[in-house]
């Protein structure tokens, strides 16, 4: 079901997050990150870390070229690590959060949510970039979490391209259909993200049976999944993840783009 939007739009999952999306001749990578295994400290009272369980199958030198950062959020090092993070000033441009670009300064463009931005594709037509709603945990979690946002790539005469960053709201998920429904491709960040210290366990990003649920609410012709390896605190994998698509009779949709 999803060959012709796979073959207009080429998407390649490297672990974690990071994802690299071909648009129009345009290069984005989403969230990079390329640092071995190891652990971070998280900044919340107590001895508290994220673990990095496996190593990244490329560096950022791999990739190539690259257009712009898709960068849902600078905060967490499982979505901007120390070489994803020594990466960023080498790229035109970073998109990421309002408060996020003030922080990292340089390059870097915020987005609020539903604000657009402008890029040239190398055939003279464009590409917008929309900022879309995201939010990383239950609600009233931004003071402890930070603030998150998602992205919207489209242009005339190519499929709609959306990208999930951290986001754990589907009223949110919602919104995003209100106004772009149906999405052609949805890269979603998935894993079910939870550490046990943290708003009584609940979920910090969705987990499979809420990603098979933004599907349908978005409408969506090819799933490609994010974020659900690589790091401790994922709690589903891709068996969860087919196992949820199955049950929802959308197995067709998936697409692991690895």
């Amino acid at each position: 079901m999803f060959s012709a939007y796979s073959e207009q739009v080429d998407v390649r999952v490297y672990g974690g997050p990071t994802t690299l999306i071909e648009y129009g001749g345009v290069r984005f990578v989403a969230d990079p990150t390329f640092d071995p295994p190891g652990e971070y400290p998280v900044s919340h009272p107590g001895d508290h870390k994220l673990v990095k369980t496996d190593p990244s199958p490329v560096s950022a030198a791999d990739l190539g070229p690259v257009d712009a950062v898709l960068l849902s959020h600078d905060e967490h090092d499982d979505n901007l690590d120390h070489a994803g993070r020594a990466f960023l000033p080498g790229t035109p441009v970073v998109f990421t959060t309002v408060s996020g670009a003030g922080r990292l300064g340089g390059n870097a463009h915020g987005l609020a949510f539903w604000e657009t931005a402008e890029l040239w594709r190398p055939d003279g037509g464009t590409v917008t970039v929309t900022g879309v709603p995201a939010r990383h945990g239950p609600a009233g979690c931004e003071p402890i979490t930070g603030d998150v946002v998602g992205f919207m790539l489209t242009s005339r005469d190519l499929p709609s391209v959306y990208v999930s960053g951290d986001n754990a709201a589907l009223e949110l998920v919602k919104e995003i259909a209100e106004r772009f429904a149906p999405v052609d491709t949805a890269i979603l960040f998935l894993g079910g993200a939870r550490m046990a210290f943290a708003f009584d366990n609940g979920l910090l990003t969705l987990d499979s049976a809420l990603g098979a649920e933004a599907a349908k609410i978005l409408g969506a012709r090819r799933v490609v999944p994010a974020h659900y390896d690589s790091w401790a605190h994922f709690q589903e994998g891709r068996n969860e993840i087919e196992a949820a698509f199955e049950e929802a009779g959308m197995t067709d949709r998936l697409d692991f783009a690895r």
